[in-house]
């Protein structure tokens, strides 16, 4: 996970920072916040109770915000290649901020309030680390066409695992049934909240969007229903590497593109078809015609986990590649890793060695995710 060099007495906090340290977080610099890395019962088992319970894990530190206008759908359209128009209301979709060059400034998901009064809104939850630059960017860019309002005091709780529906219904009984990617406002305990059901930890779960105030006050509340443990950074990258999904800063960033990133599938067929996003032209190009390299999944043969910037190389030595993202996978029982190869070895199979401490290591590249997705798709 990407640290920062901020020293503690600069940290920002979250509204649930004393709620970290009375449940005895290990707390650590993390974009600028003071952030739980894990709790007493440890990232290994914080990793395996959300996989099979359910996981509390505060998002507060990324960034929340509303653009309007009376064209935003165009307006959003103009910085990212995702169908913004297509959406309906209520639903949620995953997309990537670009720039001129077709690299990726950020990923986010873009929302679609589905209350009255919303029509001409969407709403942003952008990465941590990069929020400022993002919403600056986005104002910047889209001045005159769009506005956009940052919820800079609104706290944000992630619940996940195959328990959350369960959890969560307790309080709001219709968030059993929302699918994957959708979102509502509702009350829970008298406090008016945002859900989205998704997640970044490959298991079924929601994001609950919060006032501030009340922020300890459901936490709490989720905390003492029976399965849900609070869970910290370190089971968060975990559980999302095991997924397949990017790490912003590691994964992805400004020197790679969509196709690059194996993330062709956020390209709606009207956008490839329309083009009109920063980049358009290289990356309907590299999507027709194939990139020079691409991410892929990377499974080291052996018991050692490979981490990130580790050298890949093919069976006569030559350097190939490089992995974004390493470590041990808890629910897959193994070493697990991605990163980017040359495109001619990107096929699922192919033998390549990992450069760990000097020695060559096996490996294989193989499919994401480790583990199975199980969003809720009724």
């Amino acid at each position: 996970m990407p640290g920062t060099d901020i020293t503690a007495e600069n940290l920002k906090t979250t509204p649930l920072d004393a709620l970290h340290v009375s449940l005895g977080a290990k707390m650590v610099p993390f974009a600028s916040y003071n952030m739980p890395v894990q709790y007493p019962l440890g990232v290994l088992k914080e990793h395996l109770h959300t996989r099979e319970h359910a996981g509390l894990f505060d998002v507060s530190h990324m960034g929340q915000g509303e653009l309007t206008g009376t064209d935003v759908d165009a307006a959003l359209e103009a910085l990212v290649p995702g169908d913004l128009k297509g959406l309906k209301p209520g639903q949620i979709r995953y997309t990537l901020l670009l720039n001129e060059d077709g690299g990726i400034i950020d990923d986010l998901m873009v929302t679609r309030p589905a209350e009255p009064g919303k029509e001409n809104t969407l709403y942003l939850v952008v990465n941590a680390a990069c929020k400022d630059g993002d919403f600056a960017h986005i104002a910047s860019k889209l001045q005159g066409r769009a506005t956009l309002t940052r919820f800079e005091t609104a706290a944000l709780l992630a619940l996940q695992g195959p328990t959350a529906a369960k959890t969560l219904a307790h309080f709001i009984p219709a968030a059993a049934a929302m699918p994957f990617m959708t979102s509502r406002v509702d009350m829970f305990d008298g406090v008016p909240v945002r859900l989205f059901r998704s997640g970044y930890t490959g298991e079924d779960g929601y994001e609950i969007s919060i006032p501030a105030a009340s922020a300890e006050k459901v936490a709490k509340a989720l905390l003492a229903q029976p399965g849900v443990q609070p869970i910290g950074l370190g089971a968060r990258d975990s559980l999302r590497l095991e997924a397949g999904l990017c790490l912003y800063g590691s994964d992805i960033d400004t020197t790679t593109t969509p196709t690059e990133a194996a993330l062709n599938w956020v390209i709606g067929a009207r956008r490839r078809a329309e083009g009109g996003f920063p980049g358009a032209a290289k990356i309907l190009d590299q999507v027709k015609n194939g990139a020079g390299k691409k991410r892929v999944g990377i499974k080291p043969l052996g018991k050692a986990p490979a981490r990130g910037h580790t050298e890949i190389q093919d069976g006569n030595g030559n350097k190939i590649g490089e992995i974004t993202s390493g470590g041990f996978g808890p629910s897959y029982n193994g070493p697990v890793a991605m990163g980017y190869v040359d495109s001619a070895f990107a096929k699922a199979g192919t033998k390549v060695a990992l450069i760990v401490r000097g020695q060559p290591l096996p490996a294989e590249i193989t499919a994401m995710p480790f583990t199975p997705h199980r969003y809720f798709k009724p």
